[in-house]
């Protein structure tokens, strides 16, 4: 199990272009990819879960991987998040 910490700078938070591009991000892997905030987990690959997260501007997230593809996939989310603007 891998996870890595973030800080979203967006205005606007993760609102729903940026979270269905990262449910599309996230649903390439074979690992289980967790978005924690507030002590509370929502599954990566559900756009349904992310959104009613209600993640705003300066919400600290933990993006948690586990599987036999963690590490790309950490990785690959934590790019997603930079191109889409989330974070910096």
């Amino acid at each position: 199990m891998l996870e890595r910490a973030f800080t979203i700078t967006d205005e606007t938070g993760i609102h729903a272009r940026p979270a269905t591009n990262l449910v599309k991000a996230a649903s390439q892997f074979q690992s289980e990819i967790t978005l924690e905030y507030k002590g509370r987990p929502a599954n990566l690959k559900s756009i349904m879960s992310i959104m009613a997260m209600g993640v705003g501007k300066d919400a600290e997230i933990k993006v948690i991987a586990e599987g036999t593809d963690e590490e790309a996939a950490l990785n690959h989310i934590a790019d997603t998040l930079k191109n889409e603007g989330l974070v910096d």
